[in-house]
């Protein structure tokens, strides 16, 4: 069976012997020399020689000369960069923390979460800048879109009644699962960003899969004194 593996950092490609020679380089407790790695993969020297060399060109791995007090010309040494490529479980992880949201039944800890992350992400105006709604909105929009949703903006009967059309949940699989927490999140999280920008609207309602492609997010006019 063919190795192949991709690493998460670069986005680097890596198959067959290549491959091979990365993960002994990730395996060694120290730094190998060419011949050391031709001995554990069985390649001629040459051969490993120039593995060796492409990682190193696509950032996979570092050269270094060896360290030496004895007379003659030093080894060229060769070590691994970062983590072993390999995937990654994020799906996992995500099911994980949301289903322990889920079991503590406590959905304003998840509104909370979403609204300390929505303040964190979104841009801030000047001190001196007051936000209006359009401007509001667009930078909420563009939060939303950072994150994946393909956000679209659509007006309502007055500039303030606003809904915003998300065409794409990048957290899907988790939030068919676990709808109330993770819509929870993510309606906090419009909410924390519109309450950083201290805008005249606010984020009241969120309402998940309104068809199998479309979420929708309602926005109107902050209540007096909203902060």
């Amino acid at each position: 069976m063919t190795t192949s593996l991709i690493d998460p950092t670069t986005d680097v490609a890596v198959s067959g012997r290549r491959a091979e020679v990365l993960a002994r380089l990730h395996a060694a407790d120290r730094p190998l020399s060419v011949s050391d790695v031709a001995e554990l993969t069985g390649l001629h020297i040459n051969t490993a020689r120039f593995h060796l060399d492409a990682l190193v060109s696509d950032g996979l791995a570092e050269r270094s000369a060896e360290e030496r007090d004895l007379p003659g010309r030093p080894r060229i040494l060769y070590a691994a960069r970062g983590q072993l490529p390999g995937p990654r479980s994020y799906k996992l992880l995500a099911e994980m923390l949301t289903g322990l949201v889920a079991s503590l039944a406590d959905r304003p800890a998840a509104a909370e979460a979403g609204r300390a992350w929505g303040r964190h992400l979104v841009e801030r105006a000047a001190p001196s800048q007051r936000v209006d709604a359009d401007e509001a909105t667009l930078r909420l929009n563009r939060v939303l879109d950072a994150i994946g949703f393909q956000p679209e903006i659509r007006r309502g009967k007055t500039k303030t009644d606003i809904e915003i059309r998300l065409h794409h949940c990048p957290f899907r699989e988790v939030a068919e699962r676990h709808t109330d927490v993770v819509c929870e999140i993510h309606l906090g999280l419009m909410q924390g960003a519109l309450l950083e920008l201290q805008a005249p609207v606010e984020a009241t309602a969120l309402e998940p899969f309104v068809s199998p492609n479309l979420c929708v997010a309602r926005l109107r006019a902050a209540k007096t004194g909203t902060s």
